[in-house]
């Protein structure tokens, strides 16, 4: 890591919680807008069709809840199986 690249770090690790996180947020946004740059002729047919199928009312849809209670449920699985 740079200098520059420690030095930014510590000034930053320094401010308030709420400027932490919006900088965290604004370069994540910042990551994320290069890459929408750098998406892919297959990826990008398949987020079309994606989109379609949600349009079209075809697609099964999972309601976030469920989404996060499921992975909780995978990740403690996994957790329990490697400490077993």
């Amino acid at each position: 890591m740079s200098a520059t690249f420690n030095s930014v770090l510590e000034q930053a690790l320094q401010l308030p919680v709420d400027e932490r996180s919006r900088i965290a947020s604004r370069l994540i946004e910042s990551v994320d807008e290069a890459e929408d740059m750098e998406i892919s002729p297959a990826w990008q047919a398949e987020i079309e069709s994606r989109m379609e199928s949600i349009r079209q009312g075809s697609a099964k849809l999972i309601p976030h809840d469920d989404v996060i209670t499921g992975l909780r449920r995978k990740l403690a699985e996994q957790r329990a199986s490697k400490s077993a």
